[in-house]
């Protein structure tokens, strides 16, 4: 039966009201210092936690640093979880298209009206905080600070019965290290945010290393510097943690590429697990879920329990991870990925060989003037036969005039394009993949932002 007009007219001014306030909402927390522009301390979201009576300690939290995977594996984690029948929380950065996504309950975005409950709930708490911080000559709480108070009351608020929580940037003072997690994940470590974490993989190995509490379990990733590897055990030797590191204690035994994803075989801490579908592609997705299988053993049994093999399989088979070598249209096929930095580009590249056959490929590039471009580029060349330079929507983005000068240098010019607008430049790689009647795709990367550009473009918003 459908509600009576009044009924439905009240429901329509709600849900309305609803978005004018979370409109607000995100324009004051937006208003704020963004993620790139910190000053590294957990003094002020400490305080902002004390004041609301810690609710991060309601909850167990699995911890994610890294410096690529974070996401991926994250939502891995909490794909798995959830289908053991547990309410997980899971909080991720950058978001795509909204920031309600990053805070997740149930494997979907928070609802507006929960987020805005604990938005309300932390607001008062925070002025405080800012005012403090202010009168002392330091700064007001960040975009990124805001939001993780907000993720953390309303996990609390629900409750969770546990969260999977991303670090946003290093470790030690990245502001959710404010929790004791009895696991924390560390995915390969490589060289990026150089201004605050570090010019080598041991200086941002030292920083993401913090997020290893006492008596905990740490999974750690293949790292590709064996000092970097040093600086994780000594961290865990010195507060009494167990690491445990792919390859030597847990890895991925066998993978063939399956349409839509790959079959995997799995060696866990507890136990094997054969004949697993992952709907995701790259070698290093299958890394990045056998750490998340590692890590869900430690939680769930102190490594010393298998999985239910019937319930992993269900839950990798479930597992999204939008914006990650996402196909998100056909004729011609174009694929987005969110890879931002050289390490992450080069797995994009391996991925590419090892799971798709294109006659002829060709990217969309915008980055971040403060990203590695020349070495994304060098990078990226092999896997592509051309590429159009532009901009996305943030104002850090790179003049697509400098981009296609360091591009033309890497590429040659006669494969450089350099288009001012991204629609513009995604229309032009089209029809340039097109060209002469190739079947070719599209790869559009570079940037998170550029990824999500590409998805809202395309008419794909959901995460």
């Amino acid at each position: 039966m459908s509600p009576a007009p009044d009924a439905a007219q009240r429901e329509a001014a709600q849900a309305l009201e609803v978005r004018k306030r979370l409109r607000e909402v995100e324009e004051s927390i937006l208003s704020r210092a963004p993620e790139h522009d910190l000053q590294p301390s957990i003094d002020r979201i400490a305080a902002v936690m004390e004041l609301l009576g810690d609710p991060q300690r309601t909850f167990p939290v699995i911890h994610v640093t890294g410096t690529n995977g974070k996401t991926s594996t994250a939502r891995i984690i909490e794909s798995v979880l959830g289908e053991m029948g547990l309410k997980v929380g899971r909080f991720t950065s950058p978001h795509l298209h909204s920031m309600l996504e990053r805070i997740a309950v149930g494997g979907r975005p928070v609802e507006p009206e929960r987020f805005l409950a604990a938005y309300d709930d932390v607001i008062p708490f925070v002025e405080i905080v800012d005012a403090r911080s202010v009168a002392e000559g330091g700064p007001l709480m960040t975009y990124f600070e805001v939001l993780v108070a907000v993720a953390y009351a309303a996990f609390a608020d629900l409750p969770v019965d546990v969260a999977v929580v991303e670090v946003g940037m290093g470790g030690s003072w990245d502001a959710t290290n404010v929790v004791d997690a009895p696991v924390s994940v560390v995915t390969p470590i490589d060289v990026d945010h150089r201004h605050f974490l570090g010019d080598t993989p041991v200086e941002i190995a030292e920083e993401k290393a913090g997020i290893i509490k006492p008596d905990a379990i740490a999974v750690s990733g293949v790292q590709p510097d064996r000092d970097a590897a040093e600086v994780l055990l000594d961290r865990a030797t010195e507060v009494g943690a167990r690491i445990v590191f792919e390859s030597a204690d847990f890895g991925v035994t066998a993978r063939d590429v399956a349409v839509g994803g790959q079959q995997l075989s799995l060696r866990g801490l507890a136990a094997d697990y054969p004949d697993l579908y992952l709907p995701l592609h790259g070698a290093h997705q299958a890394q990045n879920a056998a750490m998340a299988v590692a890590a869900v053993e430690a939680f769930v049994g102190g490594a010393e329990q298998p999985l239910d093999l019937d319930v992993l399989k269900a839950g990798l088979a479930a597992v999204t991870s939008p914006g990650r070598l996402e196909i998100v249209r056909r004729s011609p096929t174009v694929l987005v990925d969110a890879a931002h930095n050289p390490a992450g580009i080069r797995a994009l590249r391996e991925a590419l060989t090892d799971s798709f056959t294109f006659v002829k490929l060709v990217g969309v590039v915008a980055a971040m003037r403060d990203k590695d471009v020349t070495e994304m580029l060098e990078a990226l060349e092999p896997a592509l036969d051309e590429v159009v330079v532009t901009r996305n929507s943030s104002p850090r983005s790179m003049r697509p005039a400098e981009l296609g000068e360091i591009a033309g240098d890497i590429f040659g010019e006669h494969r450089v394009t350099v288009v001012d607008d991204l629609p513009d430049a995604l229309d032009r790689a089209a029809g340039l993949a097109d060209e002469g009647g190739v079947a070719g795709g599209v790869l559009a990367t570079g940037s998170v932002v550029t990824a999500a550009d590409v998805r809202m473009l395309l008419g794909e918003t959901t995460v």
